[in-house]
């Protein structure tokens, strides 16, 4: 089997093809440089020529805040681009997984959303991104879309290591506390791609790490945890704040967490608690620090 990755250089792509890498799977990474999703008329073609057996499209747009700025930007790259990758894998006759996120919801419940629940996106992010899950599922309508949300690793810009840099520079944080969630490591969604794509899988699905918490929370976990891993930091103090004290362009969900249910079902997956996982990839990051390996930022 070959299988095709694209968005290669982001947190997420990365870690796919390092675990690609690791089960001794035909693979082939495709950066920015390689297929450019700014340009959608080029893409159908350029993933068409390669007549990879499973697509794994981790390409997207993701600053939610450039977004509102940059709306047709965002679709272009979400929407258009996604089924132009749609297109191209429906020409060579492969199998498509495409990644998609929380932000298709407006966060408004109290309970898991499921795979099939009313969608809502607050913002130009969410909304690029909800199109783009429309536009796959209009060309393939067997394709894999796989929901995640708060994704961290240690590759790429993330919440954890944010945190980390300013718990270094700052005594004090100040933390959102009233967006819930779960935090998701790279590690993990990676896993659970290449077992949807082992069974062969098809329709939406939904990964999160197992368990729930606010920014707050998992602001206070991460630099507990690094503490434990050796990292050096100054803050002392971390401040609960409401979203109305840290404005942004773009509006986010209140409420950000998805069930699992039918993945945990096809799967049978063990799905790690955020905290494990978090521990697990600050080990690992620290490991890179002292070995001067590259986990540097990404797109």
């Amino acid at each position: 089997m070959k299988i095709l990755i694209t968005g290669a250089n982001g947190q997420l792509g990365r870690e796919t093809v390092l675990a690609l890498q690791a089960d001794g799977v035909s693979h082939i990474a495709l950066g920015r440089d390689d297929v450019d999703f700014a340009r959608p008329d080029t893409v159908a073609e350029a993933i068409a020529g390669y007549a990879a057996d499973w697509v794994i499209n981790c390409a997207a747009y993701t600053g939610v805040d450039k977004a509102e700025e940059e709306r047709e930007l965002a679709f272009t790259v979400n929407s258009d681009a996604a089924r132009a990758v749609a297109e191209g894998v429906k020409r060579s006759g492969g199998k498509l997984l495409h990644v998609s996120t929380d932000f298709v919801f407006g966060g408004e419940r109290s309970r898991p959303y499921e795979e099939n629940s009313a969608t809502g996106p607050l913002g130009v992010y969410g909304q690029s991104k909800l199109a783009g899950e429309r536009a796959v599922r209009e060309v393939l309508p067997e394709a894999i879309i796989l929901r995640t949300a708060w994704v961290y690793g240690v590759h790429g810009h993330n919440f954890v290591k944010t945190m980390l840099r300013l718990a270094a520079e700052r005594p004090e944080l100040r933390v959102v506390d009233d967006q819930v969630g779960t935090p998701s490591w790279t590690s993990d969604i990676a896993k659970a791609m290449l077992r949807l794509i082992a069974v062969e899988a098809a329709g939406t699905y939904q990964f999160t790490n197992e368990g729930v918490a606010s920014w707050y929370d998992f602001a206070h976990a991460i630099l507990a945890c690094a503490r434990q891993a050796g990292v050096p930091l100054v803050a002392e103090r971390i401040v609960p704040i409401p979203t109305a004290d840290f404005p942004s362009p773009a509006q986010r969900p209140a409420y950000s967490i998805m069930s699992k249910a039918r993945i945990r079902r096809l799967l049978d997956y063990d799905i790690p608690h955020w905290r494990d996982s978090l521990r697990a990839m600050l080990d690992q990051l620290v490991s890179h620090s002292a070995s001067g390996s590259d986990a540097g930022e990404g797109t």
